[in-house]
């Protein structure tokens, strides 16, 4: 028995440390100093309502918007509770195959040339939000046509939503989807 109480309230008070306080703090922290992300990162149309998280791909098919890094989660349709990659590995004929129905469908909007890998096949979790600036650049002529507007102008829309490795060093330059085609759609012809 005297062994038994101390280690009830070493119980109880680590329970209380590290089950209550210390989540308490870190997420009040992140709240104060991190309002954005702490929220989930969400994204909001020109009319105010929220349409998505910039941590989230979303799938897009019309030819006047940026279309996404393909999804790897089992219906192809970006939903998080299934995120995962497909395991296939490079020589399976179900990814060849569907690499290849990816590429038919870039080559029919009249892209020619090297097709950047990001747009044909999915990432790891399935859900990536972002596309190389290569391949979003491929999709400049499709969206312009589309929606009747200069290739010059999508080119900076592009360009302007670009961003950097993070801390200038980590990862790679890459293009938010969602936040492209959110302003493709404040764009008057």
């Amino acid at each position: 028995m005297k062994e038994l109480k101390p280690a009830m309230l070493m119980c109880l008070l680590f329970t209380l440390l590290c089950g209550g306080l210390y989540p308490a703090l870190v997420t009040g922290l992140g709240q104060a100093l991190f309002p954005h992300q702490a929220g989930g990162s969400l994204l909001t149309a020109a009319n105010g309502q929220t349409v998505g998280s910039a941590l989230i791909g979303q799938p897009f098919t019309a030819p006047g918007y940026l279309w996404p890094r393909p999804s790897a989660t089992a219906d192809f349709s970006y939903n998080p509770m299934a995120s995962g990659g497909s395991n296939l590995g490079p020589t399976n004929p179900a990814l060849l195959t569907a690499v290849k129905e990816r590429i038919g469908v870039l080559r029919a909007t009249g892209v020619s040339g090297p097709i950047p890998a990001d747009l044909v096949l999915a990432s790891a979790s399935g859900l990536d939000p972002h596309l190389s600036p290569a391949a979003a650049r491929l999709q400049i002529p499709r969206i312009a046509k589309a929606r009747g507007l200069s290739e010059e102008m999508v080119a900076n829309l592009v360009t302007s939503h670009t961003e950097g490795r993070q801390l200038g060093l980590l990862g790679a330059p890459r293009v938010n989807v969602l936040a492209v085609n959110l302003a493709l759609d404040t764009i008057s012809r």
